[in-house]
């Protein structure tokens, strides 16, 4: 039986944070073993807000090598560079005529991105949604790895897809929304502003790159306060995110410790800090050495990234097969 297709971008913008890993990476990683994965480097994308490119080669390769040293295996998905592909572009091109500038002007996405840097309204960024919808119908996914923030994104691919078919005929799926579980982790800034980014809030956000000393300043100086006056009380975002990074990387009986002193009101969040340092130490520090070692193998990653672009390729052109056939540009 023919396994389902999952697809899913990220953008080499930075490196690779803790929201990053629990909220998308290890579930790619259990994903590649129940189906066919495709796992792109979406360099294009980055183009929409970061023009300058200087990076830009060093910042995919120390993407990959991340999301390597993470756990994905290359012989079970393919893991490929979104440029390394020129069918997307193509059809990119022809998603663009079914795309009208009013539902693009309305994303929530685009007016973020317009109030944050209103010097740079690009074109590309505008028509952000159509090119991830080519990045999504190239390879004819039909489930979509998405976070709250993306929901809209795959809305509008299942429009673009749908007004393609129902104008040219029946050539890609409708992707679903696809992630494990209902309520996806999410994981704040230590500073409880917003979530960590991978370019921005460098000083309160976690990278599997950090050093050890570096993770432990960055815990250190987490945002608290002088704890709870009652027992059982509601815990603050900031103070919440502190608790949901201990239950990820701690023992469970160390979490449940700290848990009982907040609701007994006897927490030291000093100490909390200090033991969620160390266990954070223990948790990146593998991860970190791992990729810097893959990174180091140039020879590797070369061969990773023909690899995985010769079998992006090979999906992407017979796709695009079907769209020349179906759309009548097929005069030779």
């Amino acid at each position: 039986m023919k396994k389902e297709l999952v697809l899913s971008g990220i953008r080499p913008t930075g490196n690779l944070h803790l929201g990053n890993y629990f909220g998308a990476v290890r579930n790619w990683v259990k994903m590649q073993s129940e189906f066919d994965c495709y796992f792109c480097i979406v360099d294009w994308h980055s183009l929409t807000t970061h023009p300058d490119t200087k990076a830009l080669k060093n910042n995919v390769l120390r993407l990959l090598s991340e999301l390597l040293a993470s756990g994905l295996d290359p012989e079970k998905s393919v893991l490929f560079v979104q440029s390394d592909v020129p069918e997307i572009a193509e059809l990119y091109l022809y998603l663009n005529m079914l795309a009208y500038k009013g539902e693009l002007e309305k994303t929530a996405a685009f007016k973020d991105k317009v109030r944050s840097n209103p010097n740079n309204v690009n074109a590309g960024l505008l028509t952000y949604p159509v090119l991830q919808t080519a990045d999504i119908l190239i390879h004819r996914a039909t489930k979509v790895p998405v976070g709250k923030d993306q929901e809209q994104h795959l809305e509008m691919c299942r429009n673009f897809a749908e007004r393609f078919n129902h104008r040219y005929g029946d050539v890609f799926p409708i992707p679903q929304a696809f992630n494990y579980g209902n309520d996806l982790i999410k994981i704040l800034s230590l500073d409880g502003n917003g979530k960590m980014s991978k370019s921005e809030n460098h000083m309160n956000t976690l990278y599997l790159a950090d050093t050890d000393e570096l993770i432990r300043k960055k815990i250190m100086k987490a945002k608290t306060d002088s704890g709870p006056t009652e027992p059982n009380s509601i815990k603050p975002a900031y103070i919440e995110n502190l608790f949901v990074l201990m239950n990820l990387v701690s023992m469970a009986d160390t979490a449940e410790k700290f848990e009982s002193d907040f609701n007994s009101c006897i927490i030291r969040y000093g100490d909390m800090k200090k033991q969620l340092a160390e266990d954070m130490v223990a948790f990146i520090a593998p991860i970190r050495d791992k990729a810097a070692a893959i990174e180091a193998d140039k020879e590797y990653l070369s061969k990773v990234i023909k690899t995985g672009a010769e079998k992006a390729v090979a999906s992407a052109k017979e796709t695009i097969g079907l769209v020349r056939a179906a759309v009548g540009v097929n005069y030779i």
